[in-house]
């Protein structure tokens, strides 16, 4: 029995041949070709087939159908005809013919062409941009068509003509001059904006190098200091390479670098004087987890000495940073924080202390009524407070912040007659015990 084709492929009008034995016989995918829905053959652009298989939308929204080459003769053959008929019109001169021809080629091209056009604006211009183009050709015809049936278009050329082309021309050249100036005010604006920006890349760049410079700095200083273990280990040799790697780092940052710097050097107790063992000069642990000061004997790890004579840490942050025994000779220390500084025995001869915030500020060790600046030649009791104190004469105190009343009163004592007339709250009733 013969089957049936199957509903679901229409195309398959006939059963696939069978042998002799009433086997099916294989079949050969090779002979058998037929389209394939998922992927159907395209014409290649521009071919005979692309522009038959063509529709074209209708006014009510439909398509037309493609070219049926049994109903219309293909489009190659009629531009073939007409292209042959308007060449033969040129040679023979046959205007009749040309005209036919030239108008039949015209609808054909511009019913071919017009596709392309078609997808090209839509592709270059969205919805709202196409009609905002038809406003616009809209508005141009609309002023051409006023200008040329209300005479409007007549009275502005009798205004036109009616010019005195003279004063047209000296103005022409007075604009001219103007816009030529603004041009160069803007170029100048221009140069100038490049510089500022010029400027701030390259202060943000020095600053990513600065404080690259400065964590490498921390980073050879606890290598250079600490062994294995995590403990202070600070031979003679390898205190001085701190302090020349100190001295050279403060020298090449700026002020908030150094106070960075600064703050590192003091809260890791490598400023402070550490008790040692008087065998191989070790610090010496106090049992807390800390190393034990010794103000009297100990050593520093660094010590600033000279280092910061001069130096600029204008409005920079030195909150509990020890500063003892530095010299701080003509420092500029405007508008600093030096909350908890410990300053005693510190050399600020000719400082510039204004606008600092003074808050818990150590000036000296031991009682108000026994400290006294330090000496170069006797060594100093901090029990009591003889030659603990800071060397303050010639400091500015201009409006400093939250100063003590004992350190007015310590500051009013050693300052001089200079520095007493810009102490906050005066210095009357205090004797000047420096004697200048």
């Amino acid at each position: 029995m013969t089957p049936e084709p199957s509903p679901s492929n229409p195309n398959s009008s006939t059963a696939r041949p069978s042998s002799d034995n009433g086997a099916i016989a294989p079949t050969k995918p090779w002979l058998n070709i037929e389209p394939d829905d998922e992927f159907p053959m395209t014409p290649q652009r521009g071919s005979v087939d692309e522009l038959q298989s063509v529709g074209y939308a209708e006014p009510g929204g439909g398509r037309r159908k493609p070219f049926d080459n049994t109903t219309q003769p293909p489009i190659a053959l009629v531009f073939l005809t007409a292209i042959a008929l308007g060449i033969t019109s040129l040679i023979f001169d046959l205007a009749w013919m040309g005209i036919t021809a030239a108008i039949v080629l015209l609808i054909l091209t511009g019913r071919v062409l017009w596709l392309d056009i078609r997808a090209a604006l839509n592709e270059l211009l969205s919805a709202r941009q196409r009609v905002t183009l038809l406003a616009i050709i809209g508005l141009v015809v609309a002023i051409i068509s006023l200008l040329r049936f209300t005479g409007a278009g007549q009275a502005l050329g009798t205004w036109y003509l009616s010019l005195s082309w003279d004063a047209i021309g000296a103005t022409g050249e007075v604009i001219g001059a103007v816009g030529q100036i603004l041009i160069a005010v803007l170029a100048v604006y221009v140069a100038w904006r490049q510089y500022i920006i010029s400027r701030d890349l390259t202060i943000q760049q020095n600053l990513i190098t600065q404080q690259q410079t400065i964590d490498s700095f921390f980073q050879g200083i606890s290598e250079l200091v600490l062994d294995d273990e995590g403990l202070l280990e600070d031979w003679p040799q390898e205190r001085a390479i701190a302090e020349a790697r100190t001295a050279s780092i403060l020298s090449s940052v700026d002020a908030v670098g150094k106070a960075k710097v600064l703050r590192f050097l003091s809260r890791s107790k490598l400023l402070t004087p550490l008790k040692r063992d008087r065998l191989l000069g070790r610090a010496i642990l106090d049992g807390s987890g800390g190393y034990e000061e010794d103000r009297d004997d100990g050593m520093r790890v660094i010590d600033l000495g000279i280092i910061l004579t001069g130096v600029n840490l204008e409005g920079t942050d030195l909150r509990w940073v020890d500063l003892s025994e530095a010299n701080l000779i003509r420092a500029n220390l405007r508008h600093c924080d030096l909350v908890k500084a410990n300053l005693a025995r510190t050399i600020l001869v000719d400082a510039d202390l204004s606008g600092a915030d003074l808050q818990g500020v150590r000036l000296f060790y031991g009682t108000l009524e026994q400290a006294t600046p330090r000496s170069r030649s006797t060594f100093p009791n901090y029990t009591t407070g003889e030659y603990t104190g800071a060397v303050v004469e010639g400091v500015d105190f201009t409006d400093a912040k939250r100063m003590s009343e004992e350190q007015r009163r310590y500051c009013c004592a050693w300052c001089g007659s200079k520095t007493r007339e810009t102490i906050p709250g005066g210095c009357e009733g205090i004797p000047n015990r420096l004697g200048r």
